[in-house]
């Protein structure tokens, strides 16, 4: 019971962001009819976006797909709305389709975006002057406050190079980086979105990094996300980022969403020839290997970012141990640091062949993991199905209820708790199997400081085990 009134609070959170999403759009600032499918001039919808500013856009069914040469560019601060009626808005170039340039809230609904495709590590977009393509993007204003409300119901997202859809407050732009380790600063504004019935698929196959739908926040504000009925698949990197780097918390829900066949960019197959061999070693300090002794970081790949380098050394300089390893990403990947909390409940959800993690949620600093598994499963993930780590003092309550973990190249389901805080797990009418290469690892869970940890396991079919560290089994 008391585990169960840990995740009471975030449903009520969740509910009051859903709430407060409706935007307030002032009509008196101006609504425009497209009346034609011209890339610019009278009627078109880039008259209706740049020259109007029409805050209010409706796009009739007699419309036909709209092919453009240069990005959709609105630039006011009032909320925009686009009301489409299942239009396609498409570009044979490698540009952004539609931009918000400054941290207007957002509303589109029944619209298409699609890019030229045909975008991997072979034929990259980041390429030369233009920046990589993306379908959505939001900029947040330096001196924002408040939310940025961006509502996406029945919109698609195909065949860009780089994130399917951005939304960014920090000002470091695309290079901002992910998780604890990302640079950057930020708005004191939060960032709210809801995805309905969104599709994101072959997005972020031309660019290292890029995701289906990545948030950035670097500011002191909260991620609030709610994804239904919608599909990430084949992206290039994570299916769904979201990653808040300073104070602030993150709130997700998802609902019969679809996180598969994800990560792909850096393809192994590719990158392989382009690895040392052997991809990792150690020595003992009296061995005396030098830094000039061992491979160095690869260059003269197709994209050599996609291959990771570290080096350990010991107090003398010597070298300890080094590792090559190609980056590959998740499923959905949800990095917390800094003041703040990470709160997740997915339910009825799908994480499928994803080649790294199917989920990653890491949070760092002051703050707990609150994650909820109802009905969701994650199978063949090229690494664990479920991770969820807290590094520093916080702590990580975790329900699992009638959710699944086999066939994963990794772990089945993993609880990491690495400093003071406690690890409380629940896991009921569930089953793991096959994962791991059947290495007894259905379920970890670890504990590694002074805090307590406890793993409860009801009516539940772990067929490859468990593994404890610093945790009790009752």
């Amino acid at each position: 019971m008391l585990l169960h009134n840990r995740f009471r609070p975030f449903g009520a959170l969740l509910a009051g962001v859903i709430a407060g999403l409706a935007i307030n759009v002032a009509y008196a600032d101006g609504f425009a009819v497209v009346t034609n499918n011209n890339d610019s001039g009278s009627g078109s919808l880039r008259e209706a976006l740049e020259v109007q500013q029409a805050n209010v856009v409706f796009i009739p069914r007699r419309i036909g797909d709209i092919n453009i040469t240069d990005t959709l560019e609105y630039s006011a601060t009032s909320p925009l709305v686009i009301f489409g009626t299942g239009q396609k808005v498409s570009t044979l170039h490698n540009v952004t389709l539609l931009a918000i340039t400054q941290g207007a809230d957002l509303n589109v609904s029944n619209l298409n975006f699609a890019g030229p495709g045909g975008f991997s590590i072979l034929n990259r977009g980041d390429q030369g002057s233009i920046p990589a393509g993306k379908g959505i993007f939001v900029d947040v204003r330096d001196d924002q406050t408040g939310t940025v409300n961006v509502v996406l119901n029945k919109v698609s997202v195909f065949g860009v190079a780089n994130h399917g859809i951005h939304i960014s407050d920090c000002s470091l732009a695309d290079d901002c980086g992910g998780g604890s380790s990302g640079g950057g600063e930020g708005s004191p504004a939060s960032i709210a979105l809801i995805c309905n019935q969104c599709r994101v698929e072959n997005a972020g196959n031309g660019k290292f990094d890029a995701d289906g739908l990545r948030i950035d926040d670097r500011g002191d504000g909260d991620i609030s996300a709610f994804f239904k009925d919608s599909t990430f698949t084949h992206v290039g990197a994570d299916g769904v980022e979201l990653d808040e780097g300073n104070d602030g918390s993150i709130f997700l829900k998802t609902v019969r969403t679809d996180f598969s066949d994800n990560g792909g960019y850096c393809d192994p197959d590719i990158l392989g020839p382009f690895v040392p061999t052997p991809d990792e070693a150690e020595f003992d300090e009296s061995e005396m290997v030098t830094v000039a002794e061992i491979p160095g970081p690869v260059t003269g790949s197709p994209d050599d970012s996609c291959i990771e380098y570290a080096v350990d050394e010991y107090d003398s300089g010597f070298v300890e141990a080094y590792e090559f390893a190609i980056d590959l990403d998740d499923g959905i990947d949800l990095d917390e640091a800094g003041e703040g909390s990470l709160w997740a409940s997915m339910i009825n959800t799908t994480i499928n062949g994803n080649l790294d993690e199917g989920v990653d949620f890491d949070e760092a600093d002051a703050g707990d993991i609150v994650a909820s598994f109802v009905r969701t499963r994650a199978t063949g993930n090229n690494d664990d199905g479920f991770k969820l780590s807290e590094e520093d003092g916080g702590n990580v309550y975790g329900d699992v209820r009638r959710s699944r973990a086999a066939d994963n190249g990794g772990k089945g389901f993993v609880f990491e708790e690495a400093d003071d805080g406690d690890l409380t797990v629940s896991v009921r009418g569930s089953s793991t199997s096959n994962n791991d290469d059947s290495d007894d690892t259905g379920i970890e869970a670890v504990q590694e400081d002074d805090g307590a940890g406890t793993l409860r396991v009801r009516s539940s079919n772990i067929a490859d085990g468990i593994d404890l560290d610093g945790v009790e089994q009752i």
